[in-house]
């Protein structure tokens, strides 16, 4: 059963939305440690439409460190997340340094907070919604604010990132 959190709890994502002043609910879960599916997961757990729940994954364009948030239910699509910051090839970052860069971990990694602030491009299907979730800044807690306060404090941009799995 999902509880709600105070926003001054925790993490760097909570505590930068609240110095931010932006409003946000905060979702916690009992993540499953076998649970490899982090998104999905998070959107099973909240009882979620799943198009409503964004992942935040890590890529490299042209050797720049992007992040890019998507649907969990699609894919990121690695060559329009290259057209969108102007860059010819993306690949997905190794785990390790997205985890050093961001301060999060895997599973955990929030567009929100990070340790260095890196570009970031929101699938434009976020602004189809009054409210997004995405992670905390750690397992088993999710973050429910609307997309335009996401590309406000992330600097973010929107663009059509995600293909359909």
């Amino acid at each position: 059963m999902a509880k709600k959190t105070p926003a001054s709890a925790g993490t760097p994502a909570l505590r930068a939305l609240a110095e931010a002043k932006i409003e946000v609910i905060a979702h916690e879960y009992d993540h499953d440690p076998a649970e490899k599916n982090f998104g999905l997961e998070a959107a099973s757990k909240l009882d979620l439409d799943p198009a409503r729940v964004f992942k935040t994954l890590v890529a490299s364009v042209d050797g720049t460190l992007t992040v890019a948030v998507v649907p969990v239910a699609g894919m990121l699509d690695l060559k329009a997340l290259a057209q969108a910051v102007g860059g010819k090839k993306a690949e997905l970052a190794d785990t390790g340094l997205a985890e050093r860069k961001t301060g999060y971990i895997v599973g955990g990694i929030s567009p929100v907070g990070q340790k260095t602030p890196l570009p970031t491009v929101i699938d434009e299907e976020a602004q189809l919604y009054d409210t997004v979730f995405v992670s905390g800044g750690r397992r088993g807690l999710d973050i429910e604010l609307a997309p335009a306060d996401l590309a406000r404090i992330t600097g973010a941009t929107f663009a059509p990132i995600a293909k359909d799995r």
